[in-house]
């Protein structure tokens, strides 16, 4: 979950707390929020990011005390599109102007997110393309660099990756529109271009939006043939979200509401899934895994309220082999 709490790009002791007390709090794998690869692919000026070396000394400091809690550091890479130069959650999450400190953003065509929005996003060109791509491939050398042990390409939410998927703001005509191959082309170019800097051994993650939740956009058939391709080209987990592409969207949100994506993907695309969306019980995570509907669960908001909610579930479903950190283990909960 985005903290909104970064001066240009750099991360600070609120991310160390702030995620290093979630491997304390028993977390398998810690996945960082979504860090822009270059300052306009931020969604708020207070966005977390990586397109500077100088980033990497804080990353490398919060990812070594995860790694000594016995949790993995993930970091999300990622590019807001139009859909960035917002102002916080708490600022009233609208777009910002250029005398406020926001800025021009980019998309796939000059489509508004909002219809009342000032400015329509600028049209990225085949060299704002190409930017794109290495933002995303230098992004992947600095979370080597500073000690990443998982790396999620973010293609959900109506962010830019997701924007060129959806035919709903993707009107190009050019070989990144119109076909299903063309829409899809970006991402596996920003695959490809991350592969080469992050290593074979590591685990690579994609996130998409499974479905757009509105009439004419992307769908599920559509996220399982994307899956198989990106399975071939050596993706290990999809994590299966859904929406956020257009305002409009109608969403059956209630418990386990996303689940059904993850469990279709992972049947028909034969690749590792991840289910996340309104899981906030220890039963209902565990019947989702010992039912086979994926393979991971992913636990946001949840996360938030409970920093500790490893060591909560474990007690909730009685395992007594979770090893609580020594400093804590006198505060062990009890039946």
């Amino acid at each position: 979950m985005c903290q909104y709490s970064a001066e240009d790009g750099f991360a600070n002791d609120w991310h160390l707390v702030h995620l290093g007390s979630r491997a304390v709090g028993g977390a398998g794998l810690i996945i960082q929020e979504a860090t822009a690869v270059s300052p306009e692919g931020r969604i708020s000026p207070e966005d977390l990011g990586i397109w500077n070396d100088e980033h990497i000394e804080k990353y490398k400091q919060i990812t070594s005390f995860i790694t000594q809690q016995n949790a993995f550091p993930g970091i999300q890479l990622a590019h807001a599109g139009r859909k960035a130069s917002t102002s916080s959650p708490w600022q009233g999450n609208r777009k910002l102007t250029l005398e406020e400190g926001g800025w021009r953003t980019v998309a796939p065509s000059p489509e508004r997110y909002h219809d009342d929005e000032a400015l329509p996003p600028l049209e990225l060109d085949a060299e704002g393309i190409k930017k794109v791509v290495g933002d995303f491939k230098q992004a992947a050398r600095r979370a080597h660099e500073a000690c990443y042990k998982v790396l999620e390409i973010h293609a959900a939410h109506g962010y830019l990756i997701h924007q060129f998927l959806s035919p709903l703001c993707n009107k190009r005509t050019d070989e990144y529109g119109g076909s299903f191959e063309n829409r899809i082309r970006l991402l596996l170019e920003v695959l490809e271009a991350v592969k080469t800097e992050w290593p074979n051994d590591l685990p690579l993650f994609v996130r998409i939006s499974g479905t757009d939740w509105a009439e004419g956009g992307w769908h599920e058939a559509e996220s399982v043939e994307l899956s198989k391709k990106l399975k071939e080209s050596g993706v290990d987990v999809i994590d299966c979200s859904s929406g956020g592409v257009v305002s409009h969207q109608k969403i059956p949100v209630g418990p386990n509401y996303q689940v059904p994506i993850a469990e279709r993907v992972k049947r028909e695309a034969q690749i590792c899934t991840g289910a996340v969306g309104l899981i906030t019980e220890a039963k209902q995570a565990e019947d989702i895994i010992s039912s086979g509907q994926a393979d991971l669960v992913f636990f946001a908001r949840e996360a938030l309220r409970d920093p500790y909610i490893g060591l909560t579930f474990a007690h909730d479903l009685q395992n007594s082999q979770v090893v609580w950190p020594k400093q804590y283990e006198r505060a062990k909960l009890e039946d």
